[in-house]
């Protein structure tokens, strides 16, 4: 019996070259370097190959970034189709954010690519209107509740998970508090009077990534304003 190999583990050169195996390595790729990092010649490198070997699975970059973040996303569907609409909303950005914290070197191109909408299937989009359906919206509304919903699954994941600079890491950290410590408590005297609580794990002010020092009690905050604005917004009218 065989099995597919984590997707942190790329194939060994040698094995036979597949479609998923290019994506494997493509992912693990991307976890050692970043997006920014990476390359169709190192990829090729990793697996034993020439470059061109891999345009008979994978026509070009993008696709191959495309494909490493679907992989890493796997399949966001629950097995059984929740019958409340906010248990699903909740259950998906859970495991949304479990998903990509796994590997979150894929954070910086999520939602700020137009080639991450390649990683979504139609599935998953079938899924949420769904939900969405269910919660009592449609047509233009649908559209509009579609998009909060995206936005709020991705925009909060990539927030937290974005990376400190490659450069002196640590330097800047050490900068970043100091001048948030040193901010004019006459000009911004709420800043500086939450700034303890603040410190800790707040967008801007914070100088660690969620990587490290995750997010988890804004994230479930976060979570049910985004179901609790979607409920509001259902019991208005439509303009």
């Amino acid at each position: 019996m065989t099995t597919t190999p984590p997707a942190s583990a790329p194939p060994k050169p040698g094995d036979s070259l597949s479609r998923d195996a290019v994506l494997v390595a493509a992912l693990a790729l991307i976890d050692r370097k970043g997006v920014a990092g990476f390359s169709v010649r190192d990829l090729a490198r990793d697996l034993g190959v020439y470059p061109t070997a891999l345009y008979w699975h994978v026509p070009g970059r993008n696709a191959l970034i495309a494909g490493a973040v679907a992989m890493a996303l796997g399949d966001l569907k629950p097995a059984r189709r929740p019958t409340d609409w906010a248990a699903g909303v909740r259950a998906l950005f859970r495991r949304y954010r479990k998903a990509v914290r796994a590997h979150p070197a894929i954070a910086p191109v999520l939602g700020a690519q137009l080639v991450s909408n390649e990683s979504m299937p139609p599935e998953l989009v079938e899924h949420m209107l769904m939900l969405l359906e269910r919660a009592g919206f449609s047509g233009d509304r649908l559209r509009h509740a579609y998009n909060t919903l995206v936005a709020g699954m991705v925009g909060f994941v990539t927030l937290e998970l974005a990376p400190l600079p490659e450069e002196d890491p640590e330097g800047w950290a050490t900068a970043h508090r100091q001048r948030m410590q040193d901010v004019d408590a006459r000009q911004c005297p709420t800043l500086a009077r939450e700034m303890p609580h603040l410190a800790r794990g707040a967008f801007v002010v914070r100088a660690s990534s969620g990587v490290d020092q995750p997010l988890d009690q804004s994230f479930e905050f976060w979570t049910e304003t985004v179901i609790q604005g979607l409920a509001a917004m259902r019991e208005r009218s439509a303009p």
